[in-house]
């Protein structure tokens, strides 16, 4: 089974704080990423469960939760992934020259069968649709979340 193991760095021109209280409005993420279709979560808290439902630029879609463990305010957020995919993620929040750096760490892998037999079938595709959501949901958030939407 394919596991999609991810260490990525971002910056953003952000303050840590201005970056915390953007990422806090669960409520706009659809307005931000299109490619997010369905969005059911209330708050950036421990124990909150977000469903989600992801449409990269592939031939399938993807159904998960995610449950928020831990919050450090500002600094850091672990939280569970399970659905379709399983894993886990942390996203950390680090002060930087003119904003601040983003580090998301995560281990997910495919649940559900269709996914799995893709993942070995066409990996390579399975890899472009995570990294383009990825991508472009770091350009869609630096793009539309300074604006009231």
């Amino acid at each position: 089974m394919m596991h999609l193991k991810t260490v990525r760095s971002d910056k953003f021109p952000f303050t840590p704080d201005e970056f915390w209280e953007r990422i806090q409005r669960v409520g706009d993420f659809q307005l931000w990423w299109p490619w997010l279709k369905h969005f059911d979560g209330h708050r950036l808290v421990p124990g909150d469960v977000w469903a989600c439902v992801v449409q990269p630029p592939v031939p399938y879609t993807v159904r998960f939760t995610v449950t928020l463990d831990q919050i450090i305010g500002g600094r850091m957020v672990t939280a569970r992934i399970s659905g379709d995919i399983s894993g886990t993620a942390t996203l950390t929040v680090t002060a930087a020259a003119k904003g601040c750096h983003t580090t998301l760490v995560s281990d997910l892998a495919p649940d559900k069968q269709s996914l799995r037999v893709m993942s070995i079938a066409a990996r390579p595709v399975v890899r472009f649709g995570h990294n383009w959501v990825l991508d472009a949901g770091v350009r869609q958030f630096t793009a539309k979340s300074g604006q009231r939407l």
